[in-house]
C-alpha cells in the first residue's frame, strides 16, 4: 500500500515543470482529498433515508438546515435558489479549515489560490445575478442617486467590488495561513501539551471564519438583487 505522503511527493514532483511548487500542489491534492471526503459523506448521509433521520442522515439534516434557516434568514425566500452555492462554500471552507488541525496535513484555505477561487465564485455570481434580475438598469447599482455625481460613483464602486475580491480572499487566507504557522512554531518547540489551547482555537477559528465568508457572500449577492436607488 502506498503512503499517501508518498504519494504527495510524487505529485509535487509531477507538476514542478508546470511552475507550481510544493504549496500549491499540496493545495490541490488537500482539496481533491476534501472533496472527494464530501462526497463519501453525502452518500453515506442520502443512501437508506428515514423519515425519522438517525446516524449521519440526522447530522447532516442539522448542518444543512442550519445553513437554509441562516440563508433564509439573511436574503429573505428568494435567497434559497442561492443554498447549493452558499451551502457548498460554507461546508467546503469548515471542512478545508480543520483538516489543518491534523497532524501532517495541510489546510487548502492556507493557500491564497484556493481562497481566491472560492472569492472570484462569489463575486462572478453576484454580478451575473444581478445582470440576471435587472438586466442593462443593473448598471444603476453603480451610479449613485445623484446624476451629475454618476462618474465618479462609477470609478468608486468598480473599486469597491473589485476590492470584495480581495478582502475575501486575504482575510480567510490570512486567518488560516496565520494559524497554520503559530502551529508549526509551537510544535517545533514543545510538540506536544503547549500547541493543544492553539488547537482548540484553531476549531473556533475554522468555525468563524467559514461563517464570515458565508455572510459575506449572501450580503453581496442580496446586494445585486436589490433595486436601485
Amino acid at each position: 500500500m502506498v503512503h499517501p505522503f508518498l504519494f504527495l511527493q510524487f505529485f509535487r514532483e509531477l507538476v514542478k515543470p508546470l511552475g507550481i511548487g510544493e504549496g500549491g500542489a499540496d493545495a490541490i491534492i488537500y482539496t481533491w482529498l476534501i472533496m472527494a471526503l464530501l462526497v463519501l459523506l453525502s452518500l453515506a448521509a442520502t443512501k437508506g433515508m428515514k423519515a425519522v433521520p438517525s446516524g449521519m442522515q440526522n447530522f447532516m439534516e442539522v448542518v444543512v438546515g442550519g445553513v437554509e434557516n441562516m440563508l433564509v434568514e439573511t436574503m429573505g425566500e428568494h435567497g434559497k435558489p442561492f443554498f447549493p452555492l452558499i451551502a457548498t462554500l460554507a461546508i467546503f471552507i469548515l471542512v478545508s479549515n480543520l483538516i489543518g488541525l491534523v497532524p501532517g496535513f495541510f489546510p487548502p484555505t492556507a493557500n491564497i489560490n484556493t481562497t481566491a477561487a472560492c472569492a472570484v465564485v462569489v463575486f462572478v455570481t453576484t454580478h451575473i445575478v444581478g445582470l440576471k434580475e435587472h438586466g442593462a438598469g443593473y448598471i444603476k447599482h453603480f451610479l449613485g442617486p445623484i446624476a451629475w455625481l454618476a462618474p465618479m460613483m462609477l470609478f468608486i464602486e468598480l473599486i469597491g467590488h473589485f476590492s470584495r475580491v480581495i478582502s475575501l480572499t486575504l482575510r480567510l487566507f490570512g486567518n488560516m495561513n496565520g494559524h497554520e504557522l503559530v502551529l508549526i512554531i509551537f510544535f517545533g518547540l514543545a510538540p506536544f501539551l503547549v500547541p493543544l489551547p492553539m488547537m482548540l482555537m484553531g476549531v473556533l477559528v475554522s468555525f468563524i471564519q467559514a461563517f464570515v465568508f458565508m455572510l459575506l457572500a449572501m450580503i453581496y449577492i442580496q446586494g445585486s438583487l436589490e433595486h436601485a436607488h
